[in-house]
């Protein structure tokens, strides 16, 4: 077919030869985190925090979301280089012709990319933006299906609007609820990668993991 589209060979194929690149991507990220982190806590090696702390500046916080997507990314980079047995980089391939994949960096690629989009669930009402999206979107196919012949009755008693209302508010609170209580161990790790030191030991780890394999074509762990 003229408009087929093969998501291994046009999308997770070539992501997973951008091992390197993600790697320097998520060194980046990280260090942005151990920025962010260090700003909001007032110190560098200072381990709690409360709630927002407002002198952190819009920009450095939104760049903190982009860790969803570049965590996304980097999981999909990894899984593809395990799968596929696809080399993390040119260099690599060209250093290590037909030796396939580094599973160091296709396994390093998945942890990093999973704490990279834990990360800023910390920071983020997670339970109330999931319950506001379930909700919408469950509120919205029930106005959809219903039978105009339910809603005249319903009008006969109150506005519709009322019952939607109301309808959104139940489903958000349930939602947000369930969320939160199963929500616990990802805030808690996300707390525990938050320390500036441990968000900049990552960020060197990756620089240095991405550099090699990008420029020199080697993995800081040989071969492997």
């Amino acid at each position: 077919m003229i408009f087929a589209w093969d998501f291994t060979d046009n999308f997770l194929r070539p992501l997973s030869r951008m091992g390197g690149f993600f790697l320097l991507i998520l060194g980046i990220m990280w260090i942005i985190y151990a920025l962010y982190e260090t700003k909001r806590r007032g110190s560098f090696k200072k381990r709690k925090v409360e709630d927002w702390d407002f002198d952190v500046t819009k920009f450095l916080k939104g760049l903190t979301y982009i860790g969803f997507i570049v965590g996304i990314f980097s999981i999909l980079s990894g899984v593809g280089e395990l799968i596929l047995n696809e080399y993390p980089s040119m260099a690599y391939n060209a250093l290590n012709p037909g030796a396939g994949r580094s599973t160091f960096t296709a396994i390093f690629l998945i942890i990093f990319g999973i704490l990279t989009f834990f990360k800023p669930i910390n920071d983020l009402p997670i339970a109330s933006i999931i319950g506001v999206m379930a909700a919408t979107a469950l509120v919205v196919i029930i106005a959809l299906i219903i039978p105009n012949g339910v809603v005249e009755f319903i009008a006969g008693f109150i506005d519709p609007k009322i019952v939607l209302i109301i309808l959104f508010i139940i489903i958000f609170a349930i939602v947000a609820l369930i969320v939160k209580f199963y929500i616990g161990v990802l805030i808690a790790i996300s707390k525990l990668i938050s320390w500036p030191p441990l968000a900049f030991i990552f960020a060197v780890f990756c620089l240095i993991q991405g550099f090699l394999l990008l420029v020199i074509g080697v993995s800081i762990t040989g071969y492997i």
